[in-house]
């Protein structure tokens, strides 16, 4: 039986790439309530299904394979922009390699035009028409009209023409940072990425027994495992702890952990990590929407996956990755102490600051959380996840300040560690921090 939330994200799938919306509207044709309309947009977004976009609200958009998710179709083009579509709808789905500014002579265009590109232009007939004849998808920029015969040209060849307000250069900031957020996207590691699939691992129905448990485990050398009903959804999850001091005939649906906690494939590997170092977990099963199972995902895999990703170069830049460029190890730092953790400095730059001209406070916890993650992998060579900081400022750190901070470990457990972080400014102590993080396990 489909559920109300499979039915909403069903006829979701069934709209038109860039129909725009909303939880009202949902619930209204769907005739379910807002509540649960809510979620399902909220899970369709989550799938690559629709995107929010400032200003323009909630857009169904075409879903993108992951190995394509950098690149953007000329619809989404269109949303970003805020554009109208003069003409050549039927290659809004198409997908763009790249944009061009029309600000040359026609006769040195020919070198950067390519099949996919699109074309930034005014009111410029013949470069419209050459992008056309080219292959490329046309951006009119300033609101500017165009000649039927243009649009006519456009639906021919199928490809779009599109008209924006805005002027050349603030359409190129929007398309580049698009593009961007789609690098970072592509960059973060999600559980579909390493999980192991369902043909490869081992679980248990409703009816087996602990005696068929016993087998499992000593044929597996697991201790955990999920269990299906008959439709292969997931009912619960069966550990060692679970059939202790029970009779070998009892079956599962009696003993095992109902309601257990899963992961779906979109989800990060962050995350993951952070709630099976705090639960304690070995193992987590992955589902479906719809709860059936499609594998497993074991505190070993991510913890192996989170320390290669973070020894990846990031592609996208991030807001995180800006604010650390200015941080580097002190000059008088002793580099070499295994024992102790280097002092790090940390320049005070225009755009780190709030209205009032001194350090934001996020920028300051970022740089703690930064310097408390190098700490305790320079002492203990694990990884860490930031659990919570507590901040208290002593004076005020203005712009252009050159800051040390300097950390100590006081307290380190298989699970978490505890730091103390002290902020100079000119050998004065200016904040100091108290930082609680969770420990990876060595791979």
């Amino acid at each position: 039986m489909v559920t109300k939330h499979e039915q909403i994200i069903q006829y979701i799938e069934t709209l038109p790439v860039g129909e725009k919306l909303s939880v009202r509207s949902i619930a209204k044709n769907m005739r379910m309530s807002e509540g649960t309309a809510y979620r399902a947009i909220k899970e369709a977004e989550n799938n690559g299904l629709v995107s929010t976009i400032e200003r323009v609200g909630t857009i169904r958009i075409e879903r993108k394979n992951k190995d394509n998710i950098e690149t953007l179709s000329f619809g989404q083009i269109a949303n970003i922009i805020e554009g109208d579509i003069l003409g050549g709808h039927q290659g809004l789905d198409k997908t763009l390699s790249k944009f061009i500014i029309g600000a040359m002579q026609q006769e040195a265009m020919g070198r950067y035009i390519s099949l996919g590109s699109l074309m930034i232009v005014g009111n410029r007939n013949n470069i419209q028409r050459y992008a056309l004849e080219n292959g490329a998808a046309v951006l009119i920029t300033g609101g500017f009209e165009t000649e039927n015969e243009i649009i006519d040209l456009a639906n021919q060849l199928e490809m779009p023409i599109l008209r924006t307000t805005y002027d050349t250069f603030t359409v190129a900031t929007m398309i580049n940072r698009a593009l961007t957020d789609q690098l970072i996207k592509k960059d973060i590691m999600v559980v579909g990425d390493i999980y192991t699939p369902l043909e490869e691992t081992s679980y248990l129905t409703a009816e087996h027994t602990i005696l068929d448990y016993q087998h499992l485990n000593t044929q597996s050398k697991h201790s955990r495992f999920p269990v299906v009903n008959h439709n292969m959804r997931l009912i619960g999850v069966i550990t060692a702890k679970d059939t202790l001091g029970k009779s070998d005939t009892l079956n599962m649906e009696r003993v095992m952990t109902k309601d257990p906690i899963f992961a779906k494939e979109h989800m990060s590997v962050a995350s993951i990590a952070h709630q099976m170092i705090w639960d304690g977990l070995e193992v987590m099963p992955v589902v479906k929407d719809n709860l059936q199972l499609l594998g497993i995902i074991s505190r070993q895999d991510v913890m192996k996956a989170m320390q290669v990703a973070q020894r990846q170069p990031q592609i996208g830049n991030t807001i995180e990755d800006q604010i650390l460029e200015g941080l580097e190890v002190s000059a008088n730092a002793n580099k070499n102490d295994s024992k102790s953790a280097p002092t790090y400095q940390f320049k005070v730059t225009p755009q780190m600051t709030d209205n009032l001209g001194t350090v934001s406070f996020g920028v300051l916890c970022e740089v703690i959380a930064s310097v408390s993650k190098k700490a305790l992998y320079h002492i203990q060579k694990r990884s860490a996840v930031i659990e919570q900081i507590d901040v208290h400022y002593f004076k005020m750190i203005q712009i252009e300040s050159v800051i040390e901070i300097k950390t100590a470990v006081f307290e380190v457990g298989r699970r978490s560690s505890k730091l103390d972080v002290e902020i100079y400014l000119e050998n004065s102590i200016v904040a100091k921090a108290l930082v609680v993080c969770q420990m990876m396990e060595q791979t």
